[in-house]
């Protein structure tokens, strides 16, 4: 067999042409690094969406050559007993960025936006605390200086059942398959009912939301970065890089909440 006909090789080599498409937004995240760091310049990037909507390996893309003394990943865990007890927002405030650091979040505070709310992790009264007061910590978050953005990675029903087919028969790939991903499908409209009342409550004009849609990967990956170097005025920038947003992968989140708004009127149901 020809091996240029090999679907697995087919597959590497566009994934290689593909990361090589990223490479010169990489360049300029180190130079965003470096600008932040001369500044004492914070960071926090928040990456949010369903199971499976391509948020860790838009992550890993991001910071695969970053340098690694000035940022970090954050992906917390269930909360202990004693977190329980805490102020909500404590245990994320402690992983907050010192000057010249950047710090993503895989999956932020907003899982109490969506996650905690569908499978009764919180109550309806801490729900509802939430949406009240986490505007108004951010306020006060970017006031003071962090640059704050916040990312909705927006994938398909049926683009996230391919990705869970994937998983589970891909051995190298079943780590990533929950017991929680596997209700995920069958959640699907509740998880919409939240999206949509999160994002209508929590995009605000000091901290809104950019919605990212993930039913491509490459192209996701691609425009988060740019999204993510918009967010500061840095020195040296290369001119010949395209820094403007793909407007049919990259729309407000005033934007998404007015189109859900639209297909709920239209079909009776939200369809996003």
């Amino acid at each position: 067999m020809n091996e240029s006909s090999d679907p697995k090789i087919e597959r590497l080599i566009r994934r290689e042409r593909q990361d090589q498409q990223l490479v010169p937004f990489q360049v300029e995240l180190l130079k965003l690094q470096r600008h932040m760091e001369e500044n004492n310049n914070r960071m926090i990037v928040l990456f949010e969406g369903r199971d499976a909507a391509g948020k860790g390996g838009t992550i890993r893309r991001v910071t695969r050559y970053m340098n690694e003394k000035h940022y970090r990943v954050v992906a917390l865990g269930k909360p202990t007993k004693e977190q329980r007890s805490q102020w909500y927002f404590q245990r994320y405030v402690a992983e907050f960025p010192s000057g010249g650091e950047m710090v993503l979040f895989d999956r932020s505070w907003y899982n109490r936006g969506m996650v905690e709310p569908v499978f009764g992790f919180c109550t309806p009264e801490e729900h509802k605390n939430f949406l009240r007061g986490v505007t108004g910590f951010e306020k006060d978050l970017v006031r003071q200086g962090t640059v704050l953005v916040k990312l909705y990675f927006s994938v398909t029903k049926k683009e996230q059942l391919r990705r869970f087919e994937r998983r589970r028969d891909d051995p190298l790939r079943q780590w990533k398959l929950s017991e929680i991903d596997m209700q995920a499908q069958e959640l699907w409209p509740e998880f919409t009912e939240r999206k949509y009342e999160m994002l209508r409550r929590t995009h605000t004009n000091v901290a809104p939301w950019t919605i990212i849609r993930s039913g491509d990967k490459h192209l996701a990956r691609l425009n988060a970065m740019r999204v993510i170097l918009n967010a500061i005025d840095y020195d040296g920038r290369d001119t010949k890089v395209d820094f403007v947003p793909d407007p049919d992968v990259v729309v407000s989140g005033a934007h998404e909440t007015e189109m859900m708004e639209v297909q709920r009127i239209k079909r009776g149901t939200f369809s996003h």
